[in-house]
């Protein structure tokens, strides 16, 4: 129930002395409030110098450092984030805070050393050390040489060491020594605020100078206290502020960074997407087209089977009549033109491709099947870029064909007859198959009267067998035609009751 209610993780655990926080929190500061914290330690460096202004959080880093080592080693989840590892110590010493004794007469450096000199007595390679403002409360010279002696001491043994400091002795030692690593809290000069962000590898400046001028000491006075400061140590001074500086902006140049390549992520799945999308259609426009192909194929073939059985009917028959003769020829040919008709390719919204175009025209893009608008005028190659969809491209022109709104027309009623040769003006027979009843009636019209000004005497009406609707509303009305003379249903071999024959006068 703790872990839920602080949203903690299961840390994983070692015996190496490798320390891994990924965005660890204080757990008794407000959750709202809190600057979670990333620390590493035991792996690359033993040692871990800690810099920065007061107020920074050096001290609270600190103290997270060994509350969630304890945490860890007593059973509890920790506040962080998955990936967190931490390994057991056998014992965890601290040197935190002011223990200044006026009743054992200790002053605050005598304080401090004491817990130093137990620590010092006791630390094994098997124990993490923590010390905050390691060498204060004396002379800053020497403070500051009895500091680096005792992380020397510790870093020899390898003990798992983390220390708080102002002195720039100790931030060169750190840069200087292999298995010891700077790191700095962040520190906000122009709002005085601190931004309790650690940075492992920068050492930090105390901003002593820059925060009294904001506060309002007079320049003067800062002029004359970086006069007695030596040379060396504001040069020092001066590089690590300019380190800050850099690290500062190519940590939002990294933000950017990876809000771009984010972006880029996500418009590359876009255009995957629509990728997959365009060969998923272009892979079912093929299987309709071969479906399509297999139809016309399987119905050219059952209609040669049955010219070719006719044909051997009529060779045995010896009084066969030239209408017979016709009637076999006119089905080859319109076999054969149903055939060519079915295998077209549709010519009818094929455009040549455009000499030039405007900025804003939009095009099709044949190689690709989609749509596009045009961004730019042709360059001296023929290309122009193009915007489809979310991608830009380039096309040259003779891959482009312009689209033009559609514009309604008004339907126009026609009839054309497909005569399947240049010589014949209307086919022997007219086939209504598939159209509703009223429709048929005005194609047999429309087809009759074509017949009769052809002096054709006998022409076939195919209605197809099905429920018998559309043959029996037909023959009811060619009795009502005036230049129909007889008609009647087909025979074996013609069709039977899918066609009608009709004499004419």
């Amino acid at each position: 129930m703790l872990s839920r209610e602080m949203e903690c993780v299961r840390p994983k655990m070692n015996q190496e002395g490798r320390i891994n926080l990924v965005r660890v929190r204080h757990p008794l500061i407000d959750r709202e409030k809190v600057v979670p914290c990333n620390l590493w330690l035991g792996q690359d460096f033993t040692s871990l110098i800690i810099t920065g202004p007061n107020t920074g959080g050096k001290t609270v880093t600190l103290k997270t450092l060994g509350l969630m080592t304890l945490m860890a080693q007593s059973g509890l989840h920790i506040p962080g984030n998955l990936g967190t590892e931490l390994s057991t110590f056998e014992e965890v010493y601290a040197d935190i805070g002011d223990e200044q004794s006026i009743e054992q007469s200790l002053s605050t450096f005598s304080s401090h050393m004491t817990n130093i000199v137990s620590i010092m007595n006791a630390v094994t390679p098997r124990d993490l050390a923590l010390f905050d403002e390691l060498g204060a409360g004396t002379d800053p010279t020497e403070g500051a040489a009895l500091a680096q002696v005792i992380l020397n001491a510790l870093l020899k043994i390898k003990a798992r060491t983390a220390a708080t400091t102002h002195y720039s002795e100790l931030k060169a030692y750190a840069l200087s020594t292999p298995g010891v690593e700077n790191a700095s809290v962040e520190f906000d000069v122009a709002t005085l605020r601190p931004t309790y962000r650690l940075s492992i590898g920068v050492p930090g400046k105390s901003n002593a100078f820059e925060i009294s001028r904001r506060l309002g000491l007079p320049e003067y006075l800062i002029d004359e206290a970086k006069d007695l400061l030596s040379h060396d140590t504001i040069r020092f001074e001066d590089v690590i502020a300019n380190a800050e500086y850099h690290r500062q902006v190519a940590e939002k140049e990294r933000e950017l960074a990876e809000q771009a390549r984010q972006e880029t992520v996500r418009l590359r799945n876009e255009a995957e997407l629509l990728y997959k999308t365009m060969e998923e259609k272009k892979e079912a426009a093929t299987l309709k087209a071969k479906e399509d192909a297999r139809r016309i194929m399987e119905k050219a073939k059952r209609e040669a089977d049955s010219i070719i059985y006719d044909l051997k009917r009529l060779k045995k028959n010896a009084n066969v009549q030239d209408h017979e003769v016709n009637a076999l020829r006119k089905r080859m040919e319109e076999g054969m033109d149903s055939l060519a008709e079915g295998l077209r390719r549709p010519t009818g919204n094929i455009a040549e491709p455009p000499k030039t175009v405007k900025i804003g025209d939009l095009v099709e893009i044949t190689h690709l099947n989609t749509k596009g608008t045009v961004l730019s005028l042709p360059d001296n190659k023929g290309e122009v870029q193009l915007q489809a969809g979310i991608m830009k491209m380039k096309a040259h022109l003779s891959q482009l064909r312009l689209v033009n709104d559609p514009k309604p027309k008004k339907k126009v009623s026609s009839f054309s007859v497909q005569t399947g040769a240049a010589t014949r003006t209307v086919g022997l027979s007219c086939d209504v198959r598939g159209l509703a009843l009223d429709e048929a009636l005005g194609e047999v019209d429309q087809y009759l009267d074509e017949a009769v000004l052809a002096g054709l005497h006998e022409v076939t009406i195919v209605h197809g067998k099905g429920t018998g609707i559309l043959r029996d509303g037909i023959q009811r009305h060619l009795k009502t035609y005036p230049q129909v003379k007889s008609f009647r249903r087909g025979k074996y071999g013609e069709g039977e009751e899918g066609v009608t024959v009709v004499e004419l006068k």
